[in-house]
């Protein structure tokens, strides 16, 4: 296979939120994810846009590049937070690309992120993100395993970890894993022998003209910690070249990003041959070779694992919550929130021309010289300083808020400063977690309400003493 893409950066983001097998174990008797000693869990603001905005700002930063400079994007992911909509044009606003270059988007099934890696431009500066966050039954495999990442590859012609060889197969087989179109659990056939033969003859069948053997790293899709050992003798490779960087075992089953994150890993571990072997129902699956000739920068971003409860990871995952009703009492027009989504994506502030001043949002007379004028852009995503705080308890909030309440429990909003250029301004901002006055900040994009059956997103913000 001809004109192949070259990795040049890469980034993975991994939610906070743990929870371990063995709470399964106390409140189901066993937990049937084998392999799988603890597994990722969005918080009640993430999901899979949001994750992928993460982890493509950190490749970005990785790469020593602006958004503006991508030429090219591609999103896979089998857990789009709203169906027939292009979400490729929101994730461009949140890293600042823009919005014409051609972009595509990959959600039929777990081989998404390969497929996309496989399709991206070679001769173009281009951005692949790979985020998921599946789910299941509470009481069913799938829903034990299910896990959340994202990961997000800066391709160009100048990197050093070209893929060198693909190749993919196909098989008209009943697929080992669905979600009809009304549903959020996924669900499978519960014939574990077809289940894992089918598994293992489409990676073989992909593998099969590509040389392995030689690979000190071999990343496998992993729908549990078990599955991606069972190829290792179709692939001709070490098993603990699977385990070296197999994440499975610690964020579960991270669908489409499962073997784009262990790719990460991969390269962040300075591995010079590496194999990535997906699957996908249907059946199919790609394997392809990379070949590590230099530096490539990676960097593996979230926060300090925190460990949930059974109860609280049902609440996360809206099993035992009741959506709220949108009663329009915080409503913004599709209008009015389409003009400040520069804010509310990218913190875009304005420099009065008049008086220096920093003003946030930059519309209508300057704070400060009190006059009409035409602001001067200016990107203010940047760590700031909690002001004050306040604690939004259960009722105390607009209905909108009552399911991420629900979900959540109680959360902090906070007045932020932040100063860019030695001018500083400062702007309210819902928290991602408890934090007090003084404390520093980052910005991060998540999910602030639904309103009229429409996912919106905004910047909130994160203590920077939590980063790894």
């Amino acid at each position: 296979m001809s004109g192949l893409p070259t990795i040049r950066a890469a980034a993975s983001y991994t939610p906070s939120l743990r929870i371990n097998a063995d709470a399964f174990e106390q409140a189901w008797g066993s937990f049937d994810a084998p392999g799988i000693k603890s597994k990722a869990v969005p918080d009640a603001d993430e999901d899979a846009l949001t994750m992928a905005a993460e982890a493509g700002r950190h490749a970005l930063t990785a790469a020593s590049i602006e958004g503006e400079m991508i030429d090219w994007l591609g999103w896979a992911t089998t857990t789009p937070p709203i169906k027939e909509e292009a979400l490729t044009p929101r994730l461009k606003s949140m890293l600042a690309i823009d919005h014409q270059i051609p972009s595509l988007s990959v959600t039929d099934s777990t081989r998404a992120g390969t497929r996309l890696l496989l399709e991206a431009p070679a001769d173009r500066t281009a951005l692949v993100v790979v985020s998921d966050c599946p789910d299941g039954a509470p009481d069913d495999q799938l829903g034990h395993a299910a896990g959340a990442g994202a990961t997000a590859f800066v391709l160009a012609p100048n990197g050093n970890a070209p893929i060198t060889d693909a190749s993919s197969y196909e098989s008209p087989k009943p697929g080992v894993r669905f979600r009809q179109p009304d549903e959020k659990h996924n669900h499978g056939l519960d014939i574990g022998q077809y289940e894992r033969r089918a598994f293992i003859d489409a990676i073989a069948g992909a593998g099969e003209s590509i040389t392995t053997a030689d690979a000190d790293a071999v990343a496998v899709q992993a729908p549990n910690g078990k599955r991606p050992y069972r190829v290792a003798d179709s692939l001709g490779v070490d098993p603990a070249t699977i385990k070296r960087v197999e994440t499975v075992h610690e964020l579960g089953d991270t669908g489409a990003a499962s073997v784009p994150l262990g790719l990460t890993r991969a390269l962040s571990d300075d591995c010079k041959t590496i194999i990535g072997a997906s699957f996908g129902g249907g059946v199919g699956a790609d394997v392809l070779r990379i070949e590590h000739t230099g530096a490539v920068p990676v960097t593996e971003a979230g926060s300090t694992a925190q460990q949930l409860s059974y109860a609280a990871y049902l609440r996360r995952r809206e099993a035992i919550t009741t959506p709220a009703i949108d009663t329009g009492a915080a409503h913004v027009s599709v209008p009015t929130w389409q003009r400040s989504i520069p804010q509310r994506h990218r913190l875009v502030a304005g420099v009065c021309p008049n008086c220096d001043a920093l003003v946030f949002p930059p519309d209508g007379a300057c704070l400060r010289c009190h006059e009409l004028v035409s602001y001067e852009p200016v990107d203010c995503w940047t760590t700031g300083t909690i002001e004050t705080v306040t604690t939004i308890n259960r009722g105390g909030a607009p209905p909108e808020f009552a399911t991420q309440q629900a979900q959540q429990g109680a959360f902090d909003v906070a007045i932020v400063a932040l100063s860019i250029d030695g001018r500083s301004v400062s702007l309210p901002a819902q928290l991602t977690t408890t934090a007090g006055v003084g404390e520093r900040v980052k910005p991060v994009i998540r999910h602030i309400y639904t309103q009229e059956g429409v996912p919106r997103y905004g910047v909130k913000f994160a203590p920077t003493n939590a980063e790894r």
